[in-house]
């Protein structure tokens, strides 16, 4: 076996181990998460969960902090008994929500909002299924929620609202024209009010007083809450982040996943500084709490339980002195729905809530990012369409980089022309492949060509196409967003499989054990094939062997690989192929280099026949 085969089989085995890396590590756990949301959807009986910790009770002194810290990070409990949601909500008096974006209650009992579901968001393409379940109460299966209240200053016993607290409410209803208002009297000499509003949107507004009808001074320090009980299930995908989130003062954007943040030091971290936020992100949803923006909080990220897992993001606000006979106030907003970017950015220009638009996850190459996504969005609105975006998407970016794509070509059309020089190379020195490289080099130097030229179009489009990725995959806008035909949902998978006939015979390949997550291979994924083998046909083939053979099997590993990745960004990259296709042919026939397809093809074809 010589030197050219061993690296050949060499280059197929590492080839090979790409394809099944990336499917274990890739094409798995977004099977794995597909097949976990259908369960979740067949309503399977809830796991027990438990209030694992009183958010309310003052936990462990800390530097800097009230006597009674700030609300208690989770810790283990001991499991209660599960209820329905049904029942977990019937255990205490609720005020009712009704907007055009949300629906659900808060809690009198403990004044949690800690009941939503977003009404414009269904858990599958049929407008039928059930809408997104956001936040539940303590003791149902899932608990999500958002509380707000006091904690008394060092050396002080105050009787202060907790999660048991009953609160009185002057309406039944909460709207976006009729805000309701809380209160609570301890019967002490501190009388609680707490206003709260919401907008046509996802922004509760609370805006807590309370009054000090005692003979001394009171000193409270404000505090919000996101506490989520039980690890949510994840999409396990390392280009997105899900779960602890927040922006506290200058300290730039902090994510914590629910296993990371178990693995710090007492497990949380903390952070201090003038405005932000801290709360929970998932895929498309989250839940945050912003305190007063023009004020100093100290902010908090925690998690753990050895039996059940909880965890919290929070934040302590400075204290506030009341003296007798007056009134303190204190203001959060609370956001609980959908990350839409726009949404997020009129947030963070009104209110003011700091750095708001990084609660969705853009990436390291935000600058590239974001513009593709407002790129995007811009032309859906005048198309109509997203699938047909991206097609425009994907003109625009050829227009934009064509002098660097016509240069690279003009080189590749040299390089062509060179084909008959190179070949009398190797025939001049069969056995001396280090001469044959030297005499090649000279060729290229002194014809001017640059033998790296070709792959310049194959690296432009390597940060367009991440940040598509990036946009498919993150921003809610492309959730269950159509194309045509088969096509309902381009942030998700070709439905179709070459496997089972395209449907034609009644099984899901991607269930098969052990080698189940290698069949997922659709229609689109199969036309991105074709079209970046024929791609490849344009240019010259490479002169070493093992070059040919490589460039030989890329287009069968690009296509396993892409057949879960999100249809949009399969029919991006075909269309980018054929546009690709198109403009070189362009290029080479004006540069007078013949347009050598379709004999290349032909070539292909009638060796295989021989």
């Amino acid at each position: 076996m010589n030197n050219d085969t061993k690296n050949l089989f060499l280059a197929i085995a590492l080839s090979v181990m790409v394809l099944v890396g990336w499917q274990y590590f890739v094409g798995a756990p977004k099977l794995s998460q597909q097949r976990a949301d259908i369960k979740e959807q067949q309503s399977l009986p809830p796991r027990p969960t438990s209030d694992a910790a009183n958010p309310s009770k003052p936990g462990a002194p800390q530097s800097g902090a009230p006597q009674s810290g700030a609300p208690t990070a989770p810790g283990s409990a001991v499991p209660a008994a599960a209820k329905s949601r049904d029942e977990a909500l019937a255990a205490s008096p609720r005020l009712t929500v009704d907007t055009a974006s949300l629906s659900g209650s808060i809690a009198l009992k403990g004044a949690r909002i800690d009941d939503l579901r977003l009404k414009k968001y269904h858990e599958t393409v049929d407008p039928k299924s059930p809408t997104i379940e956001l936040l539940s109460p303590s003791g149902a299966p899932h608990p999500f929620y958002a509380e707000i209240g006091y904690v008394p200053a060092a050396g002080e016993k105050l009787d202060l609202p907790n999660a048991e607290t009953l609160w009185k409410a002057d309406g039944a209803k909460l709207t976006t024209t009729t805000p309701v208002t809380l209160s609570f009297d301890n019967g002490k000499g501190l009388v609680f009010k707490r206003k709260i509003s919401v907008d046509d949107d996802y922004l509760f507004t609370v805006q807590d007083t309370v009054e000090n009808k005692t003979e001394k001074p009171v000193t409270l320090y404000p505090f919000s809450l996101v506490s989520r009980h039980g690890k949510p299930e994840t999409s396990g995908y390392s280009v997105l982040h899900e779960g602890l989130i927040g922006v506290v003062g200058d300290s730039g954007i902090q994510e914590y996943a629910y296993d990371k943040i178990e693995k710090e030091t007492g497990g949380q971290k903390t952070f201090k500084g003038v405005g932000g936020w801290v709360g929970f992100t998932d895929k498309y949803w989250a839940a945050t709490v912003a305190p007063d923006q023009t004020k100093p909080f100290d902010g908090r990220l925690s998690g753990g339980g050895a039996i059940q897992k909880s965890y919290q993001a929070d934040a302590l606000g400075e204290p506030q002195t009341i003296e007798p006979g007056k009134a303190g106030e204190a203001k959060t907003y609370v956001f609980a729905g959908a990350k839409v970017s726009q949404l997020l950015d009129r947030y963070q220009q009104n209110p003011g809530i700091a750095k708001f638009d990084l609660l969705i996850d853009w990436g390291w190459f935000y600058f590239i990012t974001r513009p593709m996504f407002k790129l995007i969005d811009f032309l859906y609105k005048l198309i109509g369409n997203f699938g047909l975006a991206i097609l425009a998407v994907t003109v625009i970016v050829k227009l934009a980089f064509f002098p660097l794509a016509n240069k690279s070509y003009l080189s590749m059309a040299k390089m062509k022309a060179l084909q008959p020089q190179l070949k009398e190379l190797q025939a001049k020195y069969p056995d001396d492949k280090v001469k044959q490289q030297q005499e090649q080099m000279e060729l290229f130097k002194r014809e001017k060509v640059n033998p790296v030229a070709g792959c310049l179009p194959m690296l432009i489009q390597i940060p367009v196409f991440f940040s598509l990725y990036k946009v498919l995959f993150v921003t809610i806008e492309m959730r269950q967003a159509p194309f045509y035909g088969w096509i309902k949902d381009l942030s998700q998978p070709d439905p179709t499989n070459v496997f089972n006939l395209f449907g034609l015979l009644p099984f899901d390949p991607t269930h098969v054990p052990v080698f189940g997550h290698f069949l997922w291979l659709g229609i689109w994924p199969l036309l991105m094939g074709v079209s970046m083998w024929v791609q490849m046909k344009m240019n010259p083939e490479a002169t070493d062997p093992v070059q040919r053979q490589m460039f030989a099997w890329m287009p069968v590993i690009f296509t396993f690989m892409m057949g879960s990745f999100p249809a949009g960004l399969v029919i991006y990259w075909t269309w980018n192929n054929l546009l690709s296709v198109a403009q070189q042919g362009f290029i080479m026939k004006r540069a007078g280099v013949p347009f050598e397809l379709w004999d290349n093809l032909a070539k292909t074809f009638g060796r295989k026949a021989a």
